[in-house]
């Protein structure tokens, strides 16, 4: 059993909510302690973020594994977009 303090503006509050609810004051400050404690309790990373992982997919598998493949590959197009006569490279061995 814990006995409490309150100041006389938040029993008032805890009362009249408690009121409202239907609830008692003791079953509506445990409720909120609870609650309180689940809402600051730790979670990982990935319970944070599961509803947004695999939302928004780009339908390429290999993004993590050819990365820097992709992104080469994006940045030399962009060049040439920029400088259509720039000197490319072929391959000799064709």
């Amino acid at each position: 059993m814990i006995s409490l303090r309150l100041d006389p503006k938040l029993e008032q509050n805890v009362q009249n909510t408690a009121k409202i609810l239907g609830v008692t004051k003791s079953e509506l400050i445990r409720k909120s302690i609870s609650e309180y404690i689940n809402k600051i309790v730790h979670h990982s990373p990935w319970e944070i973020g599961k509803d947004y992982f695999g939302k928004y997919s780009s339908g390429q598998g290999n993004l993590s594994t050819d990365k820097k493949i992709l992104l080469k590959t994006k940045i030399m197009a962009k060049k040439n977009e920029k400088n259509p006569y720039r000197f490319r490279a072929v391959n000799r061995f064709i």
